[in-house]
Parts: structure tokens; C-alpha cells; sequence
């Protein structure tokens, strides 16, 4: 089997597991896609919405949860999560001009990425999401419903990681 269909099919897996353990179908994440939210929203409400979702972060009272982010300056967690998402949501390659591929597996695999880690991050992104008034109803659908599935991807590809350097076949469910 060659390489490139190997990765292929890793990536169709944990596309599957986000699916399921998400409860957000493929076509519902990507339904981002369908729309330019970047000309839709502006800029500024993508700086918004991750200065918000860091603040709520970085006073998260659970000291499991901000231990996850204590090597992080919050100005620099802000500026790449809305380059990000400005990237990915139609605007301009700004993270990829400044870090390069966004490889959202390798570069979350420092953290511990785990389902109550992901429940965690998407309930301060809810809440995020729902005080930057700029984005209406629809956007915030299709975004919570793209931040749910790329939660449970990193948690599905956490877990694929921790597979491999363990020797182990079972994803660990809890």
C-alpha cells in the first residue's frame, strides 16, 4: 500500500471518530465551507472571537484545564487561533504565511487533547461565539458545528498518536 493511501486513510478515520464522537456529521463541519465567513464577518470579528474565547480561558478556574495553556502567552495563543480561523473560514493564509501547514495534529500533540480537554475548550467557545454580536445565527451554527468535529479530530488523533508510540491497537474510550 503506498504511503499517500495509508495517510489517506488514517486521515478518512479520524474524520469517522470526529463524526461519531463529536455527534457532528462531516458535511455539518464542513458546512464552513459553504460560505466565505471571512468577507461574511470581517476580520475584526475573528480577533474578536479569540480574544474573547482566551480571556474566558486563560480565567478558567479549573487548574487542570489552564495548566494546559501555561506555556502560552495569551497575545500569542490569540494571534494564532484568529489567523486560523481566518485562514480556514476564506480569508487571507495568514497563519500558513507565519508558522507554516496548520497541522492541527502535530502541533496540538503537546497538550493533552482528551474529551473532557475538548468539552472544556467548546464550552468557552460557546460562550465566545455567543458574545461577539457580529456573528449571527447561521455563521455561529456552522462554526460551533466545525470547532465540535475539529475538537473530537484532535482528541481522535491524540489518541491515534498515543496508539503508535505505545504499540497499542485499542482506541483508549472513556
Amino acid at each position: 500500500m503506498s504511503l499517500l493511501l495509508l495517510i489517506k486513510r488514517k486521515m478518512q478515520s479520524l474524520q469517522e471518530k470526529a463524526a461519531e464522537w463529536s455527534g457532528v456529521a462531516q458535511e455539518d463541519a464542513f458546512a464552513i465551507d459553504e460560505t466565505n465567513l471571512y468577507l461574511k464577518l470581517g476580520h475584526q470579528t475573528f480577533v474578536d472571537l479569540s480574544t474573547e474565547f482566551y480571556n474566558r480561558v486563560f480565567a478558567d478556574d479549573q487548574t487542570w484545564f489552564q495548566s494546559i495553556f501555561a506555556n502560552s502567552r495569551k497575545e500569542d495563543a490569540i494571534q494564532n487561533q484568529y489567523e486560523f480561523f481566518i485562514q480556514r473560514m476564506g480569508g487571507p493564509p495568514l497563519y500558513s504565511q507565519r508558522k507554516g501547514h496548520p497541522a492541527l495534529i502535530g502541533r496540538h500533540r503537546p497538550f493533552p487533547v482528551t474529551r473532557e480537554a475538548a468539552e472544556r475548550w467548546l464550552q468557552h467557545m460557546e460562550k465566545a461565539l455567543d458574545s461577539v454580536s457580529k456573528i449571527d445565527s447561521d455563521s455561529k451554527t456552522r462554526m460551533f458545528n466545525f470547532f465540535r468535529h475539529t475538537a473530537f479530530f484532535l482528541v481522535a488523533g491524540n489518541e491515534m498518536t498515543n496508539q503508535q508510540q505505545t504499540g497499542g491497537d485499542n482506541v483508549q474510550r472513556k
